[in-house]
């Protein structure tokens, strides 16, 4: 199959039209022409990552974060990204990206961490505009909800822990919070300017990851108990739901292997 028809079944779920204006998503290295028999999903283009599609003879990798942010003056092996491309263009490994195109769109990452969590009656937590297909429902970053039942902070703490399966989480907040509450804010990635729209929001937590100590104290100060799952901790998820959607869409035309979890390392 086509590494273009493989990116057009890809758009269909996830339209760049979705993604901000600073992202860059979509062909960052390879051939539109080129035939795929085999997918690699990933967060990152690692180094581990391209290994392993070259280890596997993988075709093309799908990421959720784009190689490529800046603009890129040089290609050479002085820094990491020029090797990375080097080896992928070297090797024929097409590299796609679908990154706050997916996070926005229907059914992707903020659905898809809401679900996980069980929230309900879910609504964007900052709005970026309206779905392509209605034109009326409003989409954005992150997702705010009412919880399954009232917890605690310190139990939805716990809870998020447990459903993406996490070695640990940060909390800001929890000091004093014994009351339970009944909404809550999951937003993927990197949540510290997602604290602002928290606030004006009815959740009381905030589910995100890469905060930072003053800005979860200060989150704390203002009432918002915070919840650092991790950057990848929460969007992990993207590697085995595009892996599966890909063999769901692509009949036997290629195939999606997930690559498999890399947590952060914990050393004690």
């Amino acid at each position: 199959m086509k590494c273009r028809d493989i990116i057009r079944i890809l758009e269909e779920l996830a339209p760049r039209a979705y993604a901000c204006d600073w992202d860059n998503p979509g062909l960052l290295a390879g051939r539109g022409d080129k035939e795929v028999e085999t997918i690699l999903t990933a967060v990152d283009a690692t180094d581990e990552v391209i290994r392993l599609a070259e280890e596997i003879g993988a075709d093309l990798i799908v990421t959720h974060h784009p190689l490529i942010f800046k603009p890129v003056k040089q290609i050479n092996d002085g820094n990491f990204i020029g090797r990375r491309l080097l080896t992928l263009i070297g090797k024929d490994i097409s590299c796609y990206a679908m990154h706050t195109n997916f996070d926005i769109a229907p059914g992707c990452m903020a659905d898809l961490a809401a679900a996980r969590l069980g929230l309900k009656d879910t609504a964007p937590l900052e709005v970026t505009g309206t779905d392509l297909k209605n034109g009326t429902e409003l989409v954005g970053i992150g997702k705010v909800g009412r919880l399954s039942e009232p917890m605690t902070p310190a139990q939805i703490a716990r809870l998020v822990k447990e459903k993406f399966g996490l070695p640990f989480v940060t909390a800001y907040g929890l000091e004093g919070r014994e009351e339970p509450v009944e909404y809550a804010a999951v937003s993927p990635g990197s949540g510290g300017s997602m604290i602002a729209p928290a606030l004006k929001s009815v959740a009381p937590v905030l589910i995100t990851g890469d905060i930072g100590h003053h800005e979860g104290i200060d989150a704390a100060a203002q009432g918002l108990a915070v919840i650092d799952a991790g950057h990848y901790g929460l969007e992990h998820i993207f590697t085995e739901f595009i892996a599966g959607y890909l063999n769901g869409r692509l009949e036997g035309q290629a195939t999606a292997v997930a690559a498999p979890l890399d947590f952060p390392e914990m050393v004690f």
